[in-house]
């Protein structure tokens, strides 16, 4: 299983970290040892004082595909709900001034909350909401409209150098909003107002 995740594909979250709006996606990549057990907390990592939370629409592959055409995207889709990104800010700034990789600020073991998953025929793919309570209190709201680049255009993207699998899993871009977190936060994400995911930081 391969986490695809997408940067910056909100233009007011990328102008919030003062990065340009891009022109194609930035793809990155998160392994399987990312992703939190379901009804787990999340122990704040020890290798930074910036964690940050990046709440997203994520989509669950259903079959293996390569170089898919936007037209036929939809065919490898089979289910959404809402994650977290995870992110080590300070140790992802330091990445970005020495123009290194960043995956030790994002691929780090349980830096992906992956919500309950519902069928994607269940709901209108054109009117995805989603939000981020921390504390019951909004933090992070969006609506897949928004995106910069759209689910289609992406798998067409990504595929054209990755070829995709039955479980991989799209996270698709975070929405302005995003912060920290810290030790005693509890934290819930909401797909068209259904609680798909809650966790306490620890």
């Amino acid at each position: 299983m391969t986490l695809f995740c997408v940067g910056r594909n909100y233009t007011e979250h990328a102008k919030e970290l003062s990065n340009q709006v891009p022109t194609e996606p930035v793809i990155f990549l998160k392994p399987p040892t990312a992703i939190l057990p379901e009804d787990r907390a999340l122990y704040y990592p020890d290798f930074t004082k910036d964690l940050h939370h990046e709440i997203e629409l994520i989509f669950k592959i259903q079959k293996k595909g390569k170089s898919i055409p936007e037209h036929l995207v939809w065919d490898y889709i089979s289910h959404v709900s809402v994650g977290i990104d995870f992110t080590a800010r300070d140790l992802q700034q330091k990445c970005k001034e020495k123009s290194l990789p960043w995956e030790i600020s994002k691929a780090f073991d349980y830096s992906a909350v992956i919500g309950k998953w519902i069928p994607l025929e269940e709901l209108k793919k054109d009117q995805l909401n989603f939000e981020l309570k921390i504390n019951n209190q909004t933090v992070q709201k969006g609506n897949n409209s928004e995106m910069v680049f759209s689910v289609p255009f992406l798998i067409n993207y990504l595929t054209r150098f990755f070829k995709i699998n039955k479980g991989d899993i799209l996270f698709t871009g975070t929405p302005a909003g995003v912060g920290p977190v810290k030790i005693g936060d509890h934290l819930e994400g909401f797909l068209n107002g259904e609680l798909m995911f809650e966790l306490d930081i620890k």
